[in-house]
């Protein structure tokens, strides 16, 4: 489904990614592990046509995003869906708004299927659409807010998410409510999902597929099992929470 070959990228003189290669399974959820800025929001802002690779290959289900024009990159978009970290509401609206705004500006859905479309996924992210669709974002607290989020982000049925952090800022409790979403949503709908974190509880919980970011580069690639197991010195102290000074190549 996405198939990353050499990406390289540079913000002034930093060198954030150095050849990323990572293939992510279609239908499976592939979670991104690493330090806290060590590139993983980068990572999938290249998938979604954010940001251009300065060397390398991004495939999104055969489009090579990288270099796709407006048009096709339009196309690959309304494939995907980007749940941010922040959840990235608009404080302007209420919940309903919220979530109907995709649904609004690249639909010809009418008002009642709109309505309808709405309901359904605030349902599916696990919230009462009669107790908050009039709320507004300040109203919600974080976990409110990134299931608002999600809803809007799945009202125009992708076949991939992208999720930024999802669990950041939360609660053990809301956290792991969160992660039985993505879960679910895996399941539900069938879709491919990316999750970039450095909460390791959590993404072992929700992962098929894992991968770890150092230093620019995917260092070791597996699903669970060999991730619990693996002897690389990079992913086991990252793992382990180790604290034994700073780790290079």
């Amino acid at each position: 489904m996405i198939e990353i070959k050499g990406l390289k990228k540079r913000f002034g003189p930093k060198e954030v990614l150095r050849g990323v290669d990572l293939t992510i399974p279609k239908g499976q959820t592939t979670v991104i592990l690493g330090l806290s800025g060590g590139g993983k929001s980068t990572i999938i802002k290249h998938i979604v046509g954010l940001l251009r690779p300065d060397e390398g290959e991004v495939w999104v289900d055969g489009v090579e995003v990288g270099r796709a024009d407006e048009k096709t990159l339009r196309a690959v978009r309304k494939k995907v869906g980007f749940l941010f970290q922040s959840g990235a509401l608009f404080d302007s609206m209420n919940v309903f708004d919220n979530v109907a705004f995709p649904l609004r500006e690249h639909t010809k859905m009418g008002k009642k299927e709109i309505e309808k479309r709405v309901i359904e996924c605030i349902e599916m992210v696990a919230l009462k659409p009669h107790e908050v669709r009039h709320l507004f974002p300040d109203e919600l607290s974080g976990g409110m807010r990134k299931r608002v989020g999600l809803a809007r982000t799945i009202a125009l049925g992708p076949e991939i998410l992208l999720y930024d952090e999802p669990t950041s800022g939360l609660d053990p409790i809301t956290s792991d409510q969160i992660s039985q979403m993505i879960i679910r949503l895996k399941k539900e709908l069938g879709v491919t999902s990316v999750l970039i974190s450095h909460d390791i509880k959590e993404s072992f919980k929700c992962g098929d597929h894992f991968a770890m970011l150092f230093e620019g580069k995917i260092i070791e690639t597996g699903d669970g099992a060999h991730f619990k197991k693996t002897q690389n010195p990079y992913v086991r102290q990252f793992l382990d929470g180790e604290s034994e000074g700073p780790i290079k190549f």
